[in-house]
């Protein structure tokens, strides 16, 4: 389904549920001015489409032992989008690492990667290498604190930045 064929309602289904997606199709319909069975209909719609893509519980990094968050910028094998394919795949495997994205500018890969601590970093770190030859050199930036932390897609036509 194409941005453009999202309606008004279903951008505001969507506000909704990125904030809280346990949020009840019957509160939802309430607030937007739908009934329940069609704000039910457009979920399973947005669902069915892949406009939504999970719903998932944030859990807090301290309380479960992994609190350190590293930014890792890697270099890959020049030009190797073979390379990148693997990677992707192993990447998907491996739970410390949070996120990948394929970028622009001095590095080719940008990885969100959680651990226990520095030293368990270093561990991945070895692993990530190890198991991924093509990556060529790891820059790592640590996180002292978050500052935003979220994963919220605001809807085209929205607010405008800083308001």
């Amino acid at each position: 389904m194409a941005t453009e064929q999202l309606d008004r309602f279903d951008r505001d289904i969507l506000q909704i549920v990125q904030r809280n997606c346990q949020r009840t199709a019957e509160t939802i319909a309430e607030e937007i001015g739908l009934s329940t069975s069609a704000v039910q209909r457009r979920l399973k719609r947005l669902r069915e489409d892949g406009i939504i893509k999970a719903e998932i519980a944030v859990v807090d990094r301290k309380v479960t032992g992994t609190p350190m968050v590293f930014i890792v910028g890697m270099e890959i094998e020049r030009d190797n989008y073979d390379a990148l394919a693997k990677f992707r795949v192993w990447a998907e495997k491996q739970d410390h690492i949070q996120q990948v994205y394929y970028v622009t500018g001095a590095v080719d890969l940008i990885a969100i990667v959680t651990a226990q601590d520095v030293e368990h970093y270093d561990d991945i770190a070895a692993v990530i290498m190890a198991e991924n030859p093509q990556i060529r050199r790891m820059h790592t930036n640590v996180v002292l604190r978050d500052v935003k932390l979220g994963l919220f897609v605001p809807m085209a036509g929205g607010d405008e930045p800083g308001k």
